[in-house]
């Protein structure tokens, strides 16, 4: 299944992952797009084993006494701590926290990227959970001289990474054997959705858009080359040797000739949708642009190496499925 030729596909970014509308309006309701925040009535919740001493991906020994007032400084990470169960004591997240719905409802101390302790501070929080691009430095540093607990958790870009940064968040917040659990299914769910042996591989360009001001070719390190990959596609990333992100080139673009466009959903807006997109350096005399064959999904989905990417994986190869069926007719 995948998406007929001259159709956009994608979710559009404000439903949540569990009603998602691929091509053909055909919805996704997996199991693992759906966020284990909650628990039946009567039964109890997470019992965290408490103090907890851990050292962080920094290499800095935090000890947790306490859970009850939890903020994530990333989106995923408070994605993770939700399907833990423990949703019910984050106070705030930052901005790129949207799903669950829980969560993007929360108040929010700011983006990840651009924090300021005092906003933080005012929460009053037991615990802090980031990944490294939480900054800027110093913001960190002065937290902990507050004596805030923060645990910086690993975000690694491969099929590894999801599971990795569970067991970390769990660690912390003391359910170990939750996260051991939680990680094992996500591990499991991208074993299931990953496309072995294609009989060809699409060439998949993933773009970072915000209006005219940022418009990058996602590199190697970005969690899109993997699920590309993991998705039967060959991302332009490894075809040009990006490791980072560079600036969409025309030349280049021609060059590779993506047969799919994919971009987070907040970037296709900001540039008008996918005839704004048409109008950036070449992409319209691409074959992706021929068939206007342009995946986008929900930024955190996409971009945050989290919980749900076993049905990000099965639904982008459906895309690409649909673009080796394009390419064959040609």
């Amino acid at each position: 299944m995948g998406c007929s030729e001259n159709t956009v596909i994608g979710e559009t970014a404000d439903r949540t992952a569990s009603d998602q509308t691929l091509a053909l309006s055909v919805d996704e309701d997996t199991e693992e797009t759906k966020p284990r925040d909650g628990h039946d009535e009567g039964e109890a919740g997470p019992q965290p084993v408490l103090p907890v001493v851990v050292t962080d991906l920094t290499g800095t020994e935090v000890t947790i006494n306490s859970v009850d007032r939890i903020i994530p400084l990333d989106g995923t990470v408070a994605e993770v701590v939700f399907a833990l169960g423990l949703g019910g004591q984050v106070v705030a997240t930052d901005m790129s926290a949207t799903f669950p719905p829980e969560a993007d409802a929360l108040p929010e101390i700011g983006y990840q990227r651009a924090l300021t302790a005092e906003s933080i501070a005012t929460y009053s929080p037991t615990v802090l959970l980031a990944t490294e691009i939480a900054g800027p430095p110093g913001v960190i540093d002065d937290l902990r001289r507050l004596g805030f607990p923060v645990v910086i958790v690993p975000n690694q870009s491969g099929p590894g990474g999801p599971p990795e940064k569970i067991r970390a968040v769990a660690q912390a917040l003391g359910v170990p054997e939750l996260g051991s659990e939680l990680a094992l299914k996500v591990a499991e769910d991208i074993a299931k959705a990953t496309v072995v042996d294609p009989t060809s591989r699409p060439r998949v360009v993933a773009l970072y858009l915000r209006g005219a001001s940022t418009q990058l070719v996602l590199g190697r390190n970005s969690a899109t080359h993997w699920i590309i990959e993991a998705a039967g596609g060959e991302s332009m990333a490894e075809v040009l040797d990006i490791d980072s992100s560079e600036s969409i080139s025309a030349e280049g673009l021609m060059v590779v000739a993506p047969d799919v466009i994919l971009v987070p959903s907040t970037g296709l807006d900001s540039v008008g949708g996918p005839d704004g997109l048409m109008t950036i350096g070449g992409l319209s005399q691409t074959p992706a642009g021929a068939h206007q064959a342009v995946a986008h999904f929900d930024d955190q989905w996409l971009l945050g190496n989290g919980p749900r990417v076993g049905s990000l994986i099965e639904q982008l190869a459906m895309v690409l499925d649909e673009a080796r069926r394009i390419k064959e007719r040609s």
